[in-house]
């Protein structure tokens, strides 16, 4: 807005009557001893929520069990808040998470507000991050029956997670895959102890199958063909909530581009250095553009944007996520505002 000025009362007044206001400074009045803060030629946007995006997995190019420490996630979680991101932490939590949460909520801890799905249920030998994982055993949970699935999710609901995560697709055919008694097991098991649950899907087969075993948040777009009817129709009929992560394809080959928003500060001052060394590389560049992937990257790309297109259109509940957090160029912060 033109001439905006944000309106923030002192301390002394603010204990007592929380008075604030936003608008324009011909028009806002102010009351008495407030703080007045000048916003002219700056736009003011409320604060964003990811629903899909993870902390402490990735420091600079590496990912280990050893970045899930408390600098390393406030540290991002301060990025975040600069880039006015509050975040879901959609599963690889370990129990630091229970630590660091009530000192979040109770504003104790400088940083952006913190939600998580405690560790997710994974597969053995399979997703997230096939046999041998970025995280450490504690972050992720691999039932293997219906029994232990049940017990996992138990042990989660006495944590007071905030949400269950589920992967279930086999990356492509090449992982083994969550059994669908497993999931159902899950699904059944979160809803008894009145938590939600969120799937990590692909495929178009994948999430037709988790809604209806009565998941409730498609955690990523369906990317290997259009959605059909069948699927927006059982969406719609279940209110599940659906989250492109658009970003997650798109930054696996953009870098490489070098489109000019990549040399803007607002990005560039997000990146760790050693990936603002790595995408500065031209032989980086050159290989990336030249791999299978990123053909397929592309088309996911642009099929996960007709497809939350054509649930956004149909009236399905769309929800964000940057999935930011995990892979190099995924910064916390930057993707959440495209």
């Amino acid at each position: 807005m033109d001439e905006a000025a944000l309106r923030l009362t002192t301390p002394q007044s603010s204990s007592a009557t929380g008075e604030h206001a936003v608008g324009p400074s011909a028009g806002t009045p102010v009351p008495s001893g407030a703080e007045v803060v000048d916003y002219a030629g700056k736009t003011i946007i409320p604060g964003l929520i990811s629903d899909h995006s993870h902390v402490g997995i990735f420091v600079g190019l590496k990912g280990a069990p050893e970045n899930y420490s408390r600098d390393a996630i406030l540290r991002q979680l301060k990025q975040l808040e600069a880039y006015g991101v509050t975040v879901m932490a959609l599963g690889l939590n370990g129990p630091l998470f229970y630590e660091l949460r009530p000192e979040l909520h109770g504003g104790r801890l400088p940083g952006a507000d913190l939600f998580g799905a405690d560790q997710g249920i994974g597969v053995v030998g399979g997703q997230p991050f096939g046999s041998q994982p970025p995280v450490g055993e504690n972050q992720v949970s691999r039932p293997d029956t219906v029994e232990m699935a049940r017990a996992s999710i138990r042990q989660m609901a006495a944590r007071k997670t905030d949400m269950v995560k589920i992967w279930l697709d086999s990356a492509g055919g090449l992982m083994p895959k969550l059994k669908p008694e497993v999931y159902s097991a899950v699904i059944d098991e979160a809803h008894k102890n009145g938590l939600r649950v969120a799937a990590h899907i692909y495929d178009l087969d994948d999430a037709k199958a988790i809604v209806r075993a009565g998941v409730d948040i498609i955690a990523h777009g369906v990317r290997d063909k259009p959605v059909d009817s069948e699927f927006i129709d059982m969406m719609k009929a279940r209110s599940v909530w659906y989250i492109s992560t658009i970003v997650l394809d798109y930054t696996n080959f953009v870098f490489a581009e070098q489109p000019s928003w990549t040399r803007e500060p607002f990005f560039q001052r997000a990146l760790h250095p050693a990936v603002r060394a790595q995408l500065d590389d031209a032989d980086y560049r050159e290989r990336t553009l030249a791999l299978p992937a990123t053909a397929k990257n592309r088309a996911a790309v642009t099929t996960n944007k007709q497809n939350l297109k054509a649930v956004h259109d149909a009236g399905v509940r769309v929800g964000f996520g940057s999935d930011s957090g995990v892979g190099r160029g995924r910064a916390s912060g930057t993707r959440a505002h495209g």
